[in-house]
């Protein structure tokens, strides 16, 4: 039985495709979330992908994520640089978190160096595009399996 990763996304990410494409690409968020099933069926997960641009939803998915799933892919966007409230809402999770970003953060504007999510993920995937989802669900697949849910 396939185990459930959460893939949160958050504030202006459903804007893919439309802004800033020399940055973000042309991809848009529906077909990162095609991708995902297609990667998510190779690894016999299953995936419940979402996207909000408000912060209180995204941490009371990751309360829920804490209840059911067995793993999480978040790209919390701009909320990555400002939001001790999504630190300590993946600190109190249980299973495995990995922060994502479709840009390099690090080659970017210096406000985008500091992540408060950083130290309550798991791991980090950023800078590789649309592929980066791909990458962190072959990531945390072994562990969410370990974890089980």
């Amino acid at each position: 039985m396939a185990v459930t990763v959460f893939i949160l996304n958050g504030p202006n990410l459903n804007l893919l495709g439309q802004r800033e494409t020399a940055i973000y690409g042309d991809v848009t968020l529906a077909d990162i979330e095609a991708q995902c099933a297609e990667a998510a069926k190779r690894l016999d997960l299953s995936v419940d992908f979402r996207q909000t641009n408000h912060e209180g939803e995204l941490i009371d998915w990751l309360h829920e994520a804490g209840r059911v799933a067995s793993g999480v892919v978040i790209n919390p966007g701009a909320y990555t640089h400002t939001s001790i409230a999504l630190h300590d809402a993946i600190r109190a999770l249980s299973v495995p978190v990995i922060e994502l970003h479709l840009s390099n953060i690090f080659a970017r504007e210096s406000f985008r160096h500091h992540s408060y999510v950083s130290p309550s993920a798991t791991g980090i995937i950023c800078g590789l595009g649309a592929q980066g989802y791909t990458l962190a669900l072959e990531a945390i697949q072994p562990m969410a399996s370990a974890a089980g849910t």
